[in-house]
C-alpha cells in the first residue's frame, strides 16, 4: 500500500534522528555497555527526574513490569484486581496468572474508567485497583485514589500510553504506590524494540523489583529469593535517554496536530473527537493517540484506507468478550459501543500539517460535508 499518510512513520522517523542516534548506539557497542551499565542507570534517574519521581526501575517491557509487581505485592488467588475491559490484554494478565480475580469497571465518554462505578466495584478482598491512562489522557486519580484508600487496596497506575500527561499538576504514573510505563516502538518515547519500566516512591519496593529483574540477585554472585530475568538492556536504554531529551518538544508537536485535528473536525455531524487541549484545565492532555468515535467506523477506516490513511483501531473485542478468557459474564454497555465506534487517526511528531489537512479533509467527504 502507498500510505499518503502512514499511523506510524518508523522509516522517516529513522530519517530524522539516524544521524544523532548511530554515534550513541555505536559508542555504547564499542564499549561494550550492554547490559545493566551506565546508559541503563542514567536512563533511570533521567527518566525518575522527568516524572518527579523517587525511582525508575527499567525492565524487558511494560508487561514485564505488571508481572514484577504482580509478584512484588504477593497477589495471588483470592485477591481482586479492578480495572477496566477497554485495555490491552497485559494490563489484567500478569495478575490473572498469579490467580488474581479481575473485576471490570465501565468506561466514560472519556474512553477512561468511570471512577462514578469504583466504590460498587471494590470488595474486601480488592487488592489492587488499575486505573489505564489511554491515548495520553489521564484518569481521574483523586477520585481513584479516594476509592482504593477506603478499603486499603493498593493503586498501580498502567501509564503505558501516557508518559509526560499531567492531572492536577501531576505526571499520569505519580498517583499511586508504583505504575509501568511501554516504550514499544509506537509510544511517544519508543525503543527500538521492546523496553519498559516501573515508577515508584518506595525505595523498599524499588530494591525489590531490581532484585526481581535480574534473577532475585542482589550482587553478582548473591542471590535473596526467586527471580526473573526482565532486565532493559543498555543499547535501548541508550537510545530512550536520547530520546527522553526530545519527549518534551514532541508533545508539544502533537498538542499542535490535536489542535488542528479539533479545528478541522469539531462541527462534523455523527463523529464524536477527543477533548481539545486547552479545553480541560485539569489535564493536560499528550495526545499518544487521537481517538474519534462513528457508529460508521468500519466504512470510514476504508474510505481512509482508499484515500492513502493508515488507521488503528484499538481494541475492537473487549477484553471481557475474549472468548479464551472465559469473562462474558460482564455487561459493559459502554465499553462495548466504543469498541464497536473506536478508530484512531495518525497522530505522530512526522506528520506534516498538510498530512492532518489530508486525513479532515477525506474524512469531510465520508459525511457528506465540504472540506
Amino acid at each position: 500500500m502507498d500510505w499518503r499518510v502512514r499511523f506510524v512513520d518508523y522509516p522517516e522517523q529513522w530519517r530524522r534522528q539516524r544521524a544523532e542516534l548511530l554515534p550513541i548506539i555505536e559508542d555504547t557497542i564499542a564499549r561494550g555497555d550492554l547490559m545493566l551499565r551506565r546508559q541503563l542507570h542514567d536512563f533511570e534517574e533521567h527518566l525518575a527526574a522527568f516524572n518527579h519521581s523517587a525511582r525508575a526501575v527499567g525492565v524487558s517491557n511494560c508487561t514485564d513490569g505488571l508481572r514484577l509487581l504482580a509478584h512484588a505485592l504477593d497477589i495471588g488467588p483470592g485477591d481482586e484486581v479492578v480495572t477496566v475491559a477497554h485495555t490491552f490484554i497485559a494490563t489484567v494478565s500478569p495478575f490473572v496468572l498469579r490467580g488474581a480475580k479481575p473485576v471490570f469497571v465501565d468506561i466514560g465518554t472519556d474512553h477512561l474508567m468511570d471512577t462514578t462505578q469504583l466504590a460498587a466495584a471494590i470488595t474486601e478482598r480488592t487488592r489492587v485497583v488499575i486505573p489505564v491512562h489511554l491515548n495520553g489522557r489521564t484518569v481521574d486519580m483523586h477520585a481513584v485514589g479516594k476509592a482504593a484508600a477506603s478499603a486499603g487496596a493498593v493503586v498501580l497506575e498502567d501509564a503505558a500510553q501516557a508518559l509526560g500527561a499531567t492531572f492536577d499538576g501531576r505526571t499520569a504514573g505519580t498517583f499511586g504506590l508504583a505504575s509501568t510505563y511501554s516504550f514499544y516502538p509506537a509510544k511517544m518515547l519508543g525503543a527500538l524494540g521492546d523496553a519498559g519500566a516501573v515508577l515508584t516512591d518506595d525505595q523498599e519496593l524499588a530494591n525489590r523489583l531490581l532484585r526481581l529483574r535480574d534473577h532475585g540477585r542482589v550482587q553478582k554472585a548473591e542471590i535473596d529469593g526467586w527471580g526473573y530475568n526482565c532486565r532493559l538492556d543498555n543499547l535501548q536504554a541508550a537510545i530512550l535517554d536520547y530520546r527522553l531529551g526530545r519527549l518534551p518538544g514532541w508533545i508539544e508537536r502533537r498538542r499542535e496536530l490535536a489542535r488542528r485535528y479539533d479545528e478541522r473536525l469539531r462541527d462534523i455531524d455523527g463523529l464524536r473527537i477527543p477533548v481539545g487541549p486547552d479545553a480541560d484545565p485539569l489535564r493536560r492532555d499528550v495526545y499518544q493517540n487521537y481517538p474519534v468515535t462513528t457508529e460508521h467506523r468500519d466504512r470510514l477506516a476504508e474510505h481512509l484506507r482508499a484515500d492513502g490513511i493508515e488507521t488503528l483501531v484499538s481494541w475492537p473485542i473487549p477484553l471481557h468478550h475474549q472468548r479464551g478468557l472465559g469473562l462474558d459474564h460482564w455487561k459493559l454497555p459502554r465499553t462495548e459501543e466504543l469498541c464497536r465506534q473506536v478508530l484512531s487517526l495518525p497522530m505522530q511528531v512526522e506528520l506534516e500539517d498538510w498530512q492532518i489537512d489530508h486525513v479532515a479533509d477525506s474524512i469531510h467527504r465520508f459525511f457528506g460535508r465540504p472540506a
